[in-house]
């Protein structure tokens, strides 16, 4: 017994020198090929997950796996399933056992179902005051890897730093964790860890989450919310054990792929793709592009690892060429309004020194094989306003894949044992000779939108007709300038068009809208799980839970980090068409919940049918308000200044029946229009204005007018708005987003370079459309307008293609 101790205790004693002085392989180096991630911060907020709402989600990645063979290599928890914000947690406590009631070995039993490892997010210490403490830390930690072969660990200051009489017990218990896992990836954000730091796999690329218009907002005019994120730098010095955080797929989600497809193939760090948040959310068309993505990512990763910044005078900022010496992937990026054209050197100067016949395929923003050329030639590759683009330039002869010649494409689904299926695109009007060209697979059959078509599977071309008229113009152009006006008499009018059009919801319910319903079962569990968590409901976001009949949840002015200003806010309410009412009731909980008011108050509710001609109509103020409608020809638009705190219901009554309320909305942040400075300057009232009008002759499918306002003017210090053949008609989204009620951090306010969205449709072609911009305080400023008409998706024709 007396020399089993005695060597226990050598072993201890000799054991700090050995982890402080060892080399330390910190789970990856420059040349480890990238590992896709999903985390989920903003699936849940610091409360944490939980292993119904795990099992759920894992069930969706298990259904892109199958549908599409996407392979996600690890899931990873973040803030609240055992730390978080500001404290440390435990497996043991009641907390963790009421999130994970089975510990953690349902959610790793499932995830290895998918080949998917998981991770967790937490502080660097929790080590106590005691040895004992210190102790149960590190065993929980070295559990994971030991017991649960776990792939990641993500370590932020948000719970505090290490501190320094801690930095050997961190030292240790990385080591110990690091024998079980050896690729254990440690992402450190913004921590000093001492001599541990030897032990972290990575540094967060610039400081920067990419919560899109919470933690990163465009800073320049542009068609779609995430300009500021494909801007991203490259990490210095090309250094691949950097983490960006990912692409999140949580707000503002238009443009996610141009976005995901830059952190994937052009930073390709140690991990990627990196996705976060609520990728259900994404509509069900974009679900293969997703599942692409990844799938053309972890085939080409090995070589990904080899890349280098082309020049940017020939290939515009920030490009990247990746690859070996058969096979060279290409990203490209454009950050302006006009398309811009890059030529390809098909030579060493890309990184391609096998001297071959060489294929080029662009895989985004569509796919599209471009033909073959010869070593040295170069290939001219459009980039599209504010997009990026994927280009392989490959000469492998063993790198096969399924092609379609003569048509821009998408590859829909390409797994073992399933039919693939191809949308064939074209612009309407058009028409491609069309030719398969087999890879690994080989075909007895093809079918176009439900035709059999024989001759593909013989290598024959088949002529394929797109319907439609030809554009007779760009979908994607300037209109013209908006010049300086005298303003309009209606201007009131315009702005409120724009109030009543968008809204407050948090930016969750904004994308699900966005998206539309879902027909995928596993996509509806993950959102219904997300938005029928407790806390989401609890918080208040949604304008919906004033027409959905229950009275135990509320829409409310939410004060979660300031993001909320009572004053000068109005409760708006659009019932979607002028009728005549008896009565509008609204309802609210108590005398507290209807703060600022107070109980028994009268109030003028503004109603309009036009939002040109309001109506005053005095209400009794109180936990039920009766509006009395009788003597009001029609209302549509309803106003209510200051409006509630909280709101749980609003009723509609005509001819003594309740109304049908599904196209009803409300909106609670947007600001009253105030003429007067005195007492205080608070003047928010149109002080200049821009204007332009033009008739549309076509409107192609998904397009919608930019109304981009150049300038630095202050938060909201522009609004903007449309008449089409005198009617009003807002525009319901803006990039950086209207303010809304907050489901983990507010939208970022920004004082400069708007641009305003108004979708367009059909009936809106060969009408007079009139585009108007405020400036709405008094600061002098330089401010300049311009429009552009876009769509996205492109407006392509779509044609199924189906091989067996």
């Amino acid at each position: 017994m007396k020399t089993k101790i005695f060597i226990i205790l050598i072993s201890f004693s000799t054991s700090l020198p050995i982890f402080s002085q060892a080399k330390v392989f910190p789970g990856a180096d420059q040349k480890t090929p990238s590992r896709s991630e999903y985390f989920s911060w903003i699936n849940n907020t610091n409360e944490g997950a939980t292993e119904s709402q795990t099992l759920i989600n894992l069930n969706f990645f298990k259904w892109l796996q199958n549908e599409y063979g996407m392979t996600l290599d690890i899931y990873a928890f973040d803030a609240g399933a055992i730390d978080g914000a500001n404290f440390y947690g435990s497996d043991k406590s009641a907390r963790f056992k009421k999130q994970f009631p089975t510990g953690f070995g349902n959610v790793t039993r499932k995830a290895a179902e998918l080949n998917t490892r998981l991770g967790i997010w937490g502080g660097p210490d929790g080590f106590g005051d005691t040895p004992e403490e210190e102790a149960a830390r590190t065993e929980m930690m070295v559990s994971l890897c030991r017991d649960y072969n776990w792939a990641l660990f993500k370590q932020d200051a948000v719970c505090g730093q290490l501190r320094p009489e801690k930095y050997d017990a961190f030292d240790k218990m990385m080591t110990e964790c690091r024998k079980f896992s050896p690729d254990l990836i440690y992402l450190n954000h913004r921590l000093n860890l001492g001599k541990g730091i030897v032990h972290a796999t990575t540094s967060l690329l610039g400081g920067a989450e990419t919560y899109i218009d919470v933690h990163m907002t465009n800073q320049v005019t542009a068609p779609h919310h995430r300009a500021a994120a494909i801007s991203r730098e490259l990490p210095k010095d090309m250094n691949r054990l950097t983490e960006d955080h990912g692409v999140c797929l949580s707000s503002c989600l238009d443009y996610w792929e141009d976005d995901l497809i830059l952190q994937a193939f052009n930073r390709n760090l140690i991990l990627a793709p990196e996705i976060y948040g609520n990728p259900w959310l994404l509509a069900d068309a974009e679900f293969p592009k997703l599942a692409r993505i990844f799938n053309l990512h972890k085939k080409y990763r090995s070589i990904m690892v080899n890349g280098f910044v082309l020049p940017e005078k020939n290939y515009g900022p920030n490009a990247v060429s990746r690859g070996d010496a058969k096979t060279r992937l290409i990203t490209l990026r454009n950050l302006t309004w006009y398309p811009v054209k890059y030529k390809i050197a098909i030579d060493q100067s890309i990184g391609l020194t096998n001297k071959k016949k060489t294929n080029v395929i662009m895989y985004h923003p569509y796919e599209q094989n471009l033909g073959e050329f010869d070593y040295g030639k170069s290939v001219e590759i459009e980039v599209l306003p504010f997009r990026s683009c994927l280009i392989k330039v490959n000469n492998n002869p063993e790198d096969k894949e399924l092609l379609i010649d003569g048509a821009k494409y998408e590859v829909v689904r390409d797994v073992p044992g399933k039919p693939v299926i191809v949308k064939l695109l074209s612009f309407p009007g058009e028409s491609s000779s069309v030719k398969v060209i087999e890879g690994v697979r080989k075909f007895s059959s093809a079918s176009i939108d439900g035709k059999s078509v024989p001759e593909l599977v013989k290598k024959q071309r088949v002529a394929v007709k797109f319907e439609g008229d030809p554009y007779k113009n760009s979908y994607n152009r300037k209109l013209g300038n908006l010049d300086s006006c005298k303003m309009p008499a209606d201007a009131e009018s315009i702005y409120e068009a724009t109030c009543f059009a968008a809204d407050n919801n948090a930016l969750e319910a904004r994308s699900v809208l966005r998206s539309g319903e879902t027909k995928i079962p596993e996509v509806k569990a993950a959102r219904d799980a997300f938005f029928n968590q407790s806390v989401f409901v609890e918080r208040e976001l949604w304008d919906k839970y004033l027409f959905d009949g229950n009275v135990k949840n509320a829409f409310s002015l939410n004060m979660r980090w300031g993001s909320v200003e009572l004053s000068g806010t109005v409760f708006r309410l659009d019932i979607g068409a002028s009728i005549h009412l008896d009565s509008l009731i609204i309802k609210s909980f108590d005398g507290n919940s209807i703060q600022p008011l107070k109980v028994d108050e009268g109030i003028d509710i503004l109603v309009s049918s036009d939002l040109k001609t309001w109506k005053p109509v005095k209400s009794l103020s109180g936990i039920k308000m009766v509006c009395d409608l009788r003597n009001i020809e029609s209302v549509r638009y309803v106003k209510m200044s200051p409006g509630m705190m909280r709101i749980t219901e609003i009723e509609g009554y005509a001819n003594g029946r309740s109304l049908d309320r599904k196209n009803w909305r409300a909106s609670n942040l947007f600001r009253n229009l105030v003429r007067r400075s005195y007492p205080v300057d608070r003047v928010f009232y149109p002080q200049k204005a821009w204007s332009n009008s033009f008739v549309l002759n076509e409107i192609p499918k998904n397009s919608y007018l930019c109304i981009a306002v150049n300038g630095q003017y202050g938060n909201e210090g522009v609004f903007a708005g449309v008449k089409i053949d005198g009617k009003y008609y807002g525009c319901p989204d803006r990039s950086p987003s209207f303010t809304s009620n907050t489901w983990e951090l507010s939208v970022t306010k920004t004082d400069k370079n708007y641009t305003y969205y108004f979708p367009l449709t059909d009936n809106m072609k060969d009408k007079n459309i009139e585009i108007f911009a405020f400036q709405m305080n008094k600061t002098k400023v330089t401010i300049t307008a311009e429009a552009f008409i876009s769509a996205y998706p492109i407006p392509f024709i779509e044609k199924t293609l189906v091989l067996q």
